[in-house]
């Protein structure tokens, strides 16, 4: 049986993630689904997710707050106490609010400090009997009236709760929920959602890219890594004040390009270089590329670590992470995809996967995409056609999130101080 977890980013107005939406997908059923019939009851599924959960809890929840729904069947099991209360978010839905034991184990998970959400809200009853213990009402704006919903967030925000507006998939959604007094969103179009930031034509021909190209390859050429950063006084100088850094606690100051690359090594140096891309003169992130940093990250990782159980792929990992990471490059410059490859000495393959989604590299990377907007059917029929264990793809994305996690987590705790003064020639040194 195929079992999936995907997390799709919950986003405030400003397009800032304030958590993740734990999808999950088991028993040919959708997460929290009771299936009548010959399909499995509430208490197959529950077991069946109970003992996933189990085996991928350090995996599935860490490093943000996550919004899962949980059956009474999963309350009563004690879900819930499998994750950290400080990053987990309950939601329930009809099916709990309508069963008569389900309301003692969502108060009682109140007291113990976790934090709870409704599912589509409606002024109703059943739900108004539990709104002292509701942390965040989600709504589902496209089956109620504007009025009904100004009605709802308007007590809510009242009350000190937060409103979510779900299943936001289309631009006439998206718009509607930004015309309401709304705390975040999420649906797919919320998820695909991102800021653009303009260059000039410039930046298409500057050495990051070349550097790129360098970095991810199977045997990188330090050389031509050194090489490509002397060319680029703004990648030296950004690269010499990591090397010089709080992090990288060395006897001696570095002084020259060579030095920061031993200093960082090929591993940190491949994570840093994008780091640097979206950094502006002061070396600090710019917020507004700080999902598109990690999307990149989280998508090269993903198609990389697929490589090592697809079948007849005709690129190598370093491609395949080059592919990932390239793959939203026009969310950050204003430049059709067409043009920024064009920049860039890429295997055909990759560019046809980009570009077409054609080839089998093509559909390696449309797998990473359907995995994020978890289409459960399209995950199966790409995984099986390339022959990877649909069993291993959970564990394998969630790896993956967590290896993001926790070199962002370094990235962005790096205290990045001015270097001892140098001349200008020095700083140029090969």
């Amino acid at each position: 049986m195929e079992k999936y977890i995907v997390r799709r980013p919950i986003k405030d107005r400003e397009k800032k993630i304030v958590g993740y939406e734990i999808l999950y997908h088991g028993e040919n059923a959708a997460y929290g689904a009771v299936e009548d019939g010959n399909g499995p009851s509430e208490f197959a599924v529950a077991d069946t997710v109970y003992s996933f959960l189990t085996q991928n809890v350090e995996k599935s929840l860490k490093g943000s707050l996550n919004f899962m729904t949980f059956t009474t069947t999963l309350l009563m099991k004690k879900a819930p106490r499998l994750f950290e209360k400080e990053s987990l978010v309950i939601q329930i839905d009809d099916s709990v609010l309508i069963h008569p034991l389900a309301m003692h184990f969502v108060q009682q998970y109140k007291k113990d400090g976790y934090r709870i959400a409704v599912n589509e809200f409606q002024f109703a009853p059943r739900y108004l009997s539990l709104i002292d213990d509701i942390d965040y009402i989600k709504l589902n704006i496209a089956s109620m009236t504007d009025l009904t919903l100004h009605n709802i967030i308007e007590i809510a925000h009242s009350m000190g709760k937060q409103c979510i507006a779900v299943n936001i998939d289309s631009e006439e959604l998206y718009e509607k929920a930004l015309s309401l007094d709304l705390d975040a969103l999420e649906g797919q179009y919320v998820a695909e959602k991102m800021e653009t930031r303009a260059h000039t034509s410039g930046y298409l021909q500057s050495s990051f890219f070349r550097l790129m190209v360098e970095v991810t390859r199977e045997t990188p050429d330090v050389e031509e890594i050194e090489r490509i950063i002397n060319m680029d006084a703004t990648l030296t100088y950004g690269l010499l004040r990591i090397a010089n850094s709080a992090y990288f606690v060395t006897r001696n100051r570095v002084t020259t390009t060579r030095q920061a690359i031993m200093t960082l090594g090929i591993g940190q140096l491949k994570q840093w270089v994008f780091l640097l891309s979206a950094s502006g003169e002061d070396n600090q992130i710019d917020p507004s590329s700080e999902e598109f940093l990690k999307l990149s990250f989280m998508r090269a990782n993903f198609c990389s670590e697929l490589m090592s159980y697809a079948k007849d792929v005709p690129i190598l990992k370093s491609d395949a992470y080059l592919m990932g990471m390239l793959s939203t490059m026009n969310y950050l410059i204003d430049a059709p995809m067409e043009e920024i490859l064009a920049e860039i000495p890429l295997a055909e393959e990759v560019r046809e996967a980009l570009l077409h989604r054609e080839g089998r590299a093509g559909m390696l990377f449309s797998l990473v995409l359907c995995y994020e907007r978890a289409d459960w059917s399209a995950i199966n029929e790409l995984a099986t056609e390339l022959g990877i264990p649909t069993n291993q793809l959970t564990s394998l994305y969630f790896s993956c999130a967590d290896n993001v996690d926790t070199m962002w987590e370094q990235m962005t705790a790096v205290d990045i101080e001015e270097p001892p003064a140098m001349e200008e020639e020095t700083l140029l040194e090969p």
